[in-house]
C-alpha cells in the first residue's frame, strides 16, 4: 500500500471521504471548473487529538505526515517563492525576507525563500535556545503549541535589514542594509487567518513595514476572514498580498467540535477492541507494498512488506532494542562547517550556496549506506524539515531507490486503517530533543506498513539523545517495520558571536539562478562540522498552581524549583546569630513560618479594609506609568515574595482596563548573589528583554535597586560578549532594563512607582499566607545546580490560613473607585521630575551612624521592611515617626509580642524603621528563644 496522496491517480479513494462521511466537514475549490479537484489533490483529512479544532487538513505536498516525493515536496514551495518574486518585481525581491511557521511550515519557507533566490529566512520556533534573545513571538490559537518564538541571530533581519558582516557571526547580504523591506510570512495552509493576524500584529508593532505577502499552498478562508485581513491592513497602513497554489472553503458542520470527540473516540474505543480480538500471532505476515495492512495504532504494527522471515506483531522492548541495535546505521554527512541546520536563527543566500554544493556528496554517502534497498524513506524531524528534504531531493537525483520523504511531529492525530482516511497509521515514541515543555509522545504518519525497506532519520544533534536510541524509541520501532535504519545527525546550529561562521562574501543578486553555474565555487568550505554535539542546557519550564502556590495558573509562572520536601527552616535566633558570625547566607536557609494569632489576623483584615484602595490607586498608578513609557505589552517580572502580589494586580489592572493579557512571572534575587541567571537566560528564550519591566512591592533603602543593576550589568557581561548582536535589543539599546517598577517608592530609588509615601501595605504584613503560600527563595549550592532555577517550597499545609486571594480580590474590586484619580495622578507624575534622589539610603547611613550599628544591612526603612524584622530577623529597636497612625497598628503588636521597644523621634523620612540587634548573639535584648512570644 502507498501512503494516501503520495501520488496522483484518478482511480484512487480521496482521502478525506471517510471524514466528510461521519462528520460532515467538507472541501470545496473556488468555483473554477477544477476548483474540487485541485483541492483534493492536495488535501486529506483526519481527526485532531485536539479540543481548539476538530478535524486536519492533511497536505499530500508537504512532507510532513504524508510521504511524498521530494521534488514535489521541495518544487510546490519554489515555486510558490517564483510566484511572489514576480508579484514583488526584481527589485523588491533582492530585498525580501522570508518568515516560516514552525513546525509545519519550515521547510516550505525554506523552499519559497530558494524560489526568491536571494532571499535570507527564518522560521518561528518552539525550542528556546540558551544565550539566544527572542526577536518577537506570536501565538497560534489552535496549535497542539501554540506560542512561537523567533530568535534570529542578527535582529535587524526582522527589522528589514541585512546583516553587514560587521557584527561577529553575521554574514554580509547585500552592500547597504535596506529598510522597510517586504517580509513573506509562509504556512501550509491558510484556514482563519488568525494566526497570519497575530504575527503581522506583533511584529508590526516593533518591526513597522509597508508591504506583507502571506503564502500558503492552500487558501481556506471564509469571505469574513478575508474581509477582516483587509480590515487589518488598512487599519495598520500596509499592504497585505496573498499568494496560495489554490482557493477553496471549508464546510463545518453545527456542533463540530462535540461530534470530532464523540467520533474520536469511539473510533480508539473499536479499536482497542479490535486489537483485543484479533491478537495476531507471531506468523501474522504483511501482503505486500500495494495492500492496505497498517494498523491505527503502534502498539500494533504490522510487519514491513518485503520483511525476510515472521515478525512479532507487537515485539517486547528488548525485542524491538536488539533490532535497532542490529539494524541502525549511523551516517557521517560531513555537514559543511558554519552552514546553519535550517533557519531557526536566520538562513542566508551564502549560506544556501555552501549547502548547494555540498548536497551531491552527502546524498552519495548515504546511498553507499543504503546498500541494494529500492523504497527508501528520508524522514526529518519536527522543525528539521529542510536540511533532511534537500537530502532527500539530493538522493532522489543521485540513486536508482525510490524515495520518499516525511517528518515526524508533535501533532497528535487519530490513525485509522482506511483507504478513505489521510493518516492510515502511526508511530508512537517518546520526545528526544528534551523540549523546553517537557517529556511527551511524538509521531510518524504513514510509515508503518508502507513498505519501505530503509529509512534514513534525519535530526539535528540536539535530537540525538538516549531517548532517541532507547527500546521505545523512534529508532526501535521504525526498526519493527523496516529492513534498514540509517541515522543521519546534523549539528545543531547555535549562534556564536566570536567569530564569523563561514565567508561573507553573498551570490551575486543580480544573476537569476546563482546556482547555476559549474564555475568554481568561493563558498564551498573544506572543513566540516562535528555531528557530535553537546545538547544545549534545557531549563526547567514555570511553576504555576495548583501544583505550586494557591495562586491561579494563569495569574503568575514561578521561575523557580519546588524545595518543599526539604526541611530548611531554622529558628529566627540561630540563623540570625549564624548570619552575622559569616557562617551562613541568610538566602541558605528558610525562618519558620510566622503563625499569626487572632488578634494580628483581625488587624490585617482591618488594614486591608482600610488601605485597599489606597493599594488599588498606587496598582493603577504604576501600571498605567510602564504602560505608557515602558511598553505597550509588558512582560512583568516579580522579585519573589514581595513582588509577587503586586505584579498580579498589576497584571489583574491591564486587564480590567486595557483588555491586555500580559506573562506574568516571578523570579529570584539574593542581596548579595545577584538575580537567578537562568531565570534570566528562560526569559530572553521566551521574550524580548526590552519588553520585561521588573516589579517589587516597595523600596527601602534601594538595595535590591541597586543588586538587580548590578546583576544585569553582570549577566549582560557574561552573556553577550562586547559587540555580539543577538543578545542585546533589536534597537542596539541592550538588554534587560534595570529599572524596577514599585508600588511604593519612599527610598526615592526608581523612576517609576505607584506612590512615594511610605504607608502600609498589607501584604506586607504577612508571610507566605498573603503569598500564595510560597516561602522567600533559597540559593544554596548542594541544592541549586548550575542550570537550575533557585529554589523555594510551597507550604501546603497553611492553606487554611491563606489570605492570598482574599487580599487580592479585595484590591481589584476597588478598581473602578480610583479610576479617575489613577489617570489623574498618572497625568501628573508623567510630566514631572521622576529622578531618583536616594534620600532613603542617605537617612539609612545616617540611622546607622547615630544609633552606632555601622551597617546599612542592619537598618530596615518602610513599614514593610519593619514589618519583614519583626517577622523574620531578631530586632533591636522600632523607630517610628512621631503621630503615625493606624499604619503602625500590626507593629505595635509585633514588637509588644517580640519584647521590643518602639522609640517616637520626629522627622523621620519614613513612618518607620526597623534595626535589627547588631553584633547578635544568643543573650542579646529582645531575643527569647522563639519567633513569637507564647500566647
Amino acid at each position: 500500500m502507498r501512503a494516501p496522496g503520495e501520488e496522483r491517480a484518478t482511480d484512487m479513494v480521496w482521502s478525506g471521504s471517510w471524514v466528510t462521511e461521519r462528520l460532515g466537514v467538507e472541501l470545496v475549490g473556488d468555483g473554477r471548473p477544477d476548483g474540487d479537484r485541485e483541492v483534493r489533490e492536495l488535501l486529506g483529512l483526519a481527526l485532531r487529538r485536539n479540543p481548539k479544532r476538530a478535524h486536519l487538513l492533511v497536505s499530500n505536498v508537504l512532507g510532513k505526515h504524508v510521504p511524498q516525493r521530494p521534488s514535489v515536496v521541495y518544487d510546490a514551495g519554489f515555486e510558490l517563492g517564483r510566484r511572489v518574486r514576480a508579484l514583488l518585481g526584481e527589485a523588491e525581491a533582492r530585498r525580501a525576507v522570508v518568515l516560516g511557521y514552525a513546525e509545519t511550515a519550515t521547510g516550505l519557507g525554506h523552499a519559497v525563500a530558494d524560489g526568491l533566490g536571494v532571499a535570507p529566512y527564518l522560521h518561528s520556533t518552539r525550542r528556546p535556545v540558551d544565550g539566544v534573545a527572542r526577536a518577537g513571538g506570536f501565538e497560534e490559537s489552535h496549535s497542539h503549541a501554540t506560542s512561537h518564538l523567533l530568535l534570529p541571530e542578527d535582529p535587524a533581519l526582522l527589522a528589514g535589514g541585512r546583516g553587514d558582516g560587521d557584527a561577529p557571526g553575521a554574514v554580509a547580504e547585500q552592500p547597504s542594509a535596506v529598510a522597510d523591506a517586504p517580509l513573506v510570512l509562509v504556512d501550509d495552509e491558510f484556514s482563519t487567518g488568525n494566526t497570519v493576524l497575530n504575527t503581522i500584529r506583533a511584529l508590526h508593532e516593533r518591526y513597522p513595514r509597508g508591504r506583507y505577502v502571506v503564502v500558503a499552498l492552500v487558501d481556506m478562508r471564509s469571505p469574513a476572514d478575508r474581509v477582516r485581513l483587509a480590515a487589518f491592513a488598512a487599519e495598520i497602513g500596509a499592504r497585505v498580498d496573498l499568494v496560495a497554489r489554490c482557493s477553496g472553503a471549508v464546510t463545518l458542520p453545527d456542533g463540530v467540535l462535540e461530534k470530532g470527540r464523540a467520533l474520536v473516540a469511539a473510533q480508539e474505543e473499536a479499536d482497542s477492541g479490535s486489537r483485543e480480538a484479533q491478537s495476531p500471532g507471531p506468523e501474522a505476515k504483511s501482503s505486500g507494498p500495494e495492500t492496505d495492512s497498517l494498523h491505527p495504532d503502534s502498539d500494533s504494527p504490522g510487519p514491513a512488506a518485503g520483511s525476510p522471515g515472521p515478525k512479532p506483531d507487537s515485539p517486547g522492548p528488548e525485542a524491538v532494542a536488539r533490532t535497532e541495535r542490529r539494524m541502525c546505521t549511523r551516517v557521517d554527512l560531513r555537514w559543511p562547517a558554519g552552514v546553519p541546520d535550517g533557519g531557526r536563527h536566520g538562513f542566508t543566500p551564502a549560506h544556501r550556496a555552501v549547502l548547494e554544493r555540498a548536497l551531491p556528496a552527502m546524498a552519495d554517502r548515504v546511498a553507499a549506506a543504503l546498500g541494494g534497498a529500492r523504497r527508501v524513506l528520508v524522514l526529518g524531524f519536527e522543525e528539521l524539515m529542510y536540511a533532511p528534504l534537500r537530502l532527500a531531493t539530493a538522493l532522489e537525483e543521485h540513486t536508482e531507490a525510490e524515495v520518499r520523504y516525511s517528518t515526524t511531529t508533535r501533532s497528535p492525530v487519530l490513525a485509522v486503517d482506511d483507504p478513505g482516511y489521510a493518516i492510515r497509521s502511526r508511530l508512537v515514541f517518546p520526545a528526544h530533543d528534551n523540549p523546553a515543555d517537557g517529556p511527551g509522545d511524538r509521531y510518524a504518519y504513514n510509515v508503518a506498513g508502507a513498505g519501505f525497506d530503509a529509512v534514513v532519520v534525519t535530526v539535528d544533534s540536539a535530537a540525538d539523545t538516549p531517548e532517541l536510541h532507547a527500546p521505545d524509541g523512534l529508532l526501535a520501532r521504525l526498526a519493527a517495520h523496516t529492513e534498514h535504519v540509517l541515522l543521519a545527525v546534523v549539528p545543531s546550529y547555535v549562534p556564536s558571536y566570536a567569530s564569523p561562521c563561514i565567508p561573507s562574501r553573498a551570490p551575486d543578486p543580480h544573476v537569476s539562478d546563482p546556482y547555476g553555474s559549474d564555475s568554481p565555487d568561493p563558498y564551498v568550505s573544506d572543513s566540516y562540522a562535528s555531528e557530535r554535539q553537546e545538547p544545549p542546557t534545557v531549563l526547567s519550564e514555570p511553576l504555576r498552581g495548583p501544583a505550586f502556590s494557591s495562586y491561579a495558573p494563569d495569574e503568575v509562572g514561578w521561575l523557580l524549583q519546588d524545595l518543599s520536601h526539604v526541611e530548611l527552616e531554622a529558628p529566627v535566633e540561630e540563623r540570625e546569630e549564624a548570619i552575622q558570625s559569616g557562617g551562613a547566607h541568610y538566602a541558605e536557609s528558610l525562618p519558620v513560618e510566622y503563625q499569626p494569632s487572632a488578634q494580628y489576623q483581625s488587624l490585617f483584615k482591618a488594614a486591608l479594609e482600610l488601605s485597599a484602595a489606597r493599594v488599588a490607586r498606587a496598582v493603577g498608578t504604576v501600571t498605567e506609568t510602564v504602560l505608557a513609557e515602558r511598553t505597550p505589552r509588558p512582560v512583568l517580572v516579580s522579585l519573589v515574595r514581595a513582588g509577587t502580589p503586586v505584579g498580579i494586580l498589576m497584571r489583574r489592572w491591564a486587564r480590567h482596563r486595557h483588555g491586555l493579557d500580559l506573562p506574568h512571572y516571578a523570579v529570584s534575587i539574593v542581596r548579595g548573589r545577584g538575580i537567578d541567571a537562568n531565570a534570566l537566560r528562560w526569559l530572553a528564550a521566551h521574550h524580548d528583554p526590552a519588553d520585561v519591566v521588573f516589579v517589587d512591592g516597595w523600596t527601602g533603602k534601594g538595595a535590591i535597586t541597586r543588586e538587580l543593576a548590578e546583576a544585569l550589568a553582570e549577566f549582560d557581561g557574561t552573556k553577550r560578549p562586547e559587540g555580539a548582536e543577538g543578545a542585546m535589543r533589536a534597537d542596539g539599546s541592550g538588554g534587560f532594563d534595570p529599572e524596577i517598577a514599585v508600588l511604593a517608592d519612599p527610598g526615592g530609588c526608581v523612576r517609576t512607582y505607584g506612590t512615594r509615601e511610605d504607608f502600609l501595605i498589607p501584604s506586607a504584613c504577612l508571610n507566605s499566607t498573603v503569598s500564595g503560600l510560597v516561602s522567600r527563595t533559597v540559593l544554596r549550592s548542594d541544592l541549586v545546580g548550575p542550570d537550575e532555577f533557585h529554589g523555594a517550597k510551597f507550604y501546603r499545609e497553611l492553606a487554611d490560613g491563606d489570605a492570598s486571594g482574599h487580599f487580592l480580590d479585595t484590591v481589584t474590586a476597588c478598581f473602578d473607585e480610583v479610576a479617575d484619580a489613577v489617570d489623574a495622578e498618572v497625568a501628573a507624575l508623567l510630566a514631572a521630575d521622576r529622578t531618583p534622589t536616594w534620600e532613603g539610603w542617605a537617612a539609612v547611613e545616617r540611622i546607622s551612624e547615630e544609633h552606632d550599628i555601622h551597617d546599612v544591612n542592619l537598618v530596615k526603612p518602610g513599614v514593610g521592611e519593619t514589618t519583614r524584622v519583626l517577622l523574620r530577623r531578631v530586632p533591636w529597636k522600632i523607630l517610628a515617626r512621631r503621630g503615625a497612625g493606624a499604619d503602625l497598628d500590626h507593629i505595635r503588636l509585633l514588637a509588644r509580642q517580640r519584647g521590643v521597644p518602639i522609640e517616637e523621634v520626629d522627622e523621620l523620612p519614613y513612618t518607620c524603621v526597623g534595626l535589627i540587634h547588631p553584633k547578635y548573639t544568643r543573650g542579646a535584648t529582645g531575643a527569647n528563644g522563639r519567633a513569637v512570644e507564647p500566647k
